[in-house]
């Protein structure tokens, strides 16, 4: 197990400061100041330092934060290892996000069980945000993700690209005949939630155009892509999301694209682990398998 002073360094880091950070472990606050110090002395160098009043990481600090979270990530990989030594097939502990999880996913692991039938799986569908955050608490092994992330952080291999498309119902009205981005933005806009991957490929092409989603006159925030594909086939709104996620809809005519001039938009989905882990050949091999 990791140190008792790595993880309050863990947790410094989690609440960037050093009250909040010995409510969180029930020590006291001198305590977390003399682990620091002794992983400073250890280290030969700063971890913290303040910018005015913000406690801030520096550049050793960051290096020790992604390499404990790495190494805390492998230990309980190998824990939990440890727990089924002797079983044929290892559990799969990994993350999806909705996009991923509900357009891809059902056909690749019918394709994986098929070979494997006493496979255990535990897939958890969530945002990009909080799988990352589940991956760097060793609380899943791996993930699939349609979102932008640190790849300073993490070891990663492209799973696949999809197109990303503007959608709205069968028979929506337009305020005006849509030929451009700005064209839509006196239509109400079906919006994921924050930490989306979806959502932040929206937000980025905006912020490229010198746009923002304040621009849409009307907003509804959903955090459920099959509510917002409800909500869209019912004419509720417009919304942006990948093709691959709404394939069936259109193919049904329950939803059509939205052809715009100046929207041309293909993002990767890529398939991700905690950079430097040890057991990133057990990871590259699970990739082969799960290939689309």
């Amino acid at each position: 197990m990791l140190d008792f002073r790595m993880e309050t360094f863990l947790t410094v880091c989690q609440c960037m400061n050093f009250t909040r950070a010995s409510e969180e472990l029930h020590i006291t606050q001198p305590a977390v100041s003399q682990h620091i110090r002794f992983l400073e002395k250890y280290y030969h160098t700063k971890l913290f330092h303040y910018e005015g009043k913000k406690l801030r990481l520096t550049n050793a600090g960051e290096l020790l934060r992604n390499a404990s979270l790495t190494m805390k990530h492998d230990e309980l990989f190998l824990q939990n290892e440890m727990i089924r030594e002797g079983e044929e097939l290892k559990e799969i502990r990994f993350g999806a996000t909705r996009t991923v999880g509900d357009a891809l996913m059902g056909k690749v692991l019918q394709k994986y069980l098929s070979r494997y039938p006493d496979a255990k799986i535990h897939m958890e569908v969530e945002n990009t945000n909080a799988l990352l955050n589940r991956l760097d608490e060793g609380k899943i092994d791996f993930a699939i993700v349609e979102g932008f992330f640190k790849k300073r952080e993490y070891d990663f291999l492209h799973y696949s690209t999809e197109r990303y498309i503007a959608v709205c119902g069968r028979n929506y009205s337009f305020l005006k005949k849509p030929e451009k981005v700005e064209d839509l933005f006196g239509e109400r806009l079906l919006l994921r939630e924050l930490g989306s991957g979806t959502r932040e490929v929206l937000e980025r092409f905006l912020s490229s155009q010198n746009y923002s989603l304040e621009d849409f006159k009307k907003s509804m925030e959903v955090g459920s892509l099959q509510t917002i594909k409800e909500l869209t086939k019912a004419g509720c709104g417009i919304t942006f999301l990948y093709e691959v996620a709404v394939r069936e809809e259109l193919e049904k005519g329950e939803m059509q694209k939205i052809c715009l001039k100046d929207f041309q938009i293909f993002h990767d989905f890529t398939f991700l682990w905690r950079r430097g882990s040890i057991y990133a050949d057990r990871f590259k091999e699970i990739f082969r398998r799960f290939s689309v």
